[in-house]
């Protein structure tokens, strides 16, 4: 009798496991192999599974990705940040204007300045004056981006410094290319402090239910302004990546990347209304949209055609995720 209950217990945990189990956990990995296959079929006369082409679509990836980490921790604890684009385009021209005039470590230090300096406007106004995230960061979105427009004149700006180029974007580190290293970094970073820290905990618990978490001992509005303080500081190492791959700053970079970026963590698994995420599952969520973008180009569509699917993206996968409860 023992025997025999000892092996019924591994297939009723796993029956147990399927009987929990949410599809919709799983539409991200699903997705990608159904469209990676597809894409391998129509397009494999055009180098769509080249050595080159796979690592085209993790760099192109990589800032999404580096900003989905931070975005799905705002989204569990029930807000949104729309200025992450502004703000990567800004930080990439303030890194690249401080490089110029005093070198590549002060470069740094302003970037990532740059961007703490808006997650901390942000946090303050949704926390202490009590502005909606949506509204905040929607007028931050604007005012970043002009910010970068009006100090350099609409002008790009250059990165000479190969060190510089090199750590950021373009070059090899450990032999693989350093965006995918700092796309490894950021999600291992953030499902650990997501999952396995007291942190994390409080972020889940106070998407999840603000007042019970607050009854809890939970300080809900030190999470939220935390959340979007890392928000702001991950979205500018992404435009310092960008300034890195692109070897200038400019205004531009980052544009537009708030909506692939929510996209992203979104189709990951994440709930828009707090309380559930995955960072791994965000990480997957941007590359399958790189992968969509390639495939895209590969087949000749332009680039309006290209924000057209991704807009029906965002709207399926807010379809498919579901109010989680």
């Amino acid at each position: 009798m023992a025997d025999s209950a000892t092996k019924t217990t591994p297939t009723s945990g796993l029956q147990r496991w399927l009987q929990q189990a949410d599809w919709r956990d799983f539409i991200v990995y699903i997705g990608f192999i159904v469209v990676f296959t597809i894409f391998s079929f129509l397009l494999s006369d055009r180098g769509f599974l080249s050595q080159n082409n796979i690592l085209n679509i993790v760099r192109q990836s990589a800032t999404i990705s580096v900003m989905a980490v931070a975005m799905t921790l705002v989204l569990c604890s029930a807000e949104i940040d729309l200025s992450v684009g502004g703000v990567a385009g800004l930080a990439s021209v303030t890194t690249a204007m401080v490089i110029q005039s005093f070198g590549v470590i002060p470069g740094i230090f302003a970037g990532i300045l740059t961007g703490l300096t808006v997650g901390i406007i942000n946090g303050t106004l949704v926390t202490r004056v009590g502005i909606p995230s949506f509204l905040v960061t929607l007028g931050m979105m604007g005012i970043a981006r002009g910010t970068a427009m009006w100090i350099t004149d609409t002008a790009p700006i250059p990165i000479l410094e190969e060190n510089y180029t090199a750590l950021f974007g373009s070059g090899n580190l450990f032999g693989a290319p350093s965006l995918l290293i700092w796309t490894l970094v950021m999600m291992l970073a953030g499902h650990f402090l997501l999952r396995y820290t007291p942190f994390g905990r409080q972020i889940l618990a106070t998407g999840g239910n603000e007042q019970a978490a607050r009854y809890s001992g939970v300080n809900t509005m030190r999470i939220k302004f935390y959340t979007l303080v890392i928000s702001g500081g991950v979205a500018a190492l992404a435009g310092m990546l960008y300034a890195g791959r692109l070897q200038t700053g400019r205004f531009q970079w980052g544009e537009g990347d708030e909506l692939s970026v929510i996209a992203a963590v979104v189709l990951g698994g994440t709930s828009l209304f707090g309380g559930k995420g995955t960072v791994i599952g965000a990480v997957m969520g941007s590359l399958l949209i790189g992968l969509i973008n390639n495939g895209l180009i590969l087949m000749g569509l332009e680039f309006s055609q290209q924000l057209i699917i991704r807009g029906v993206i965002i709207i399926l996968a807010v379809a498919l995720t579901g109010r989680r409860t």
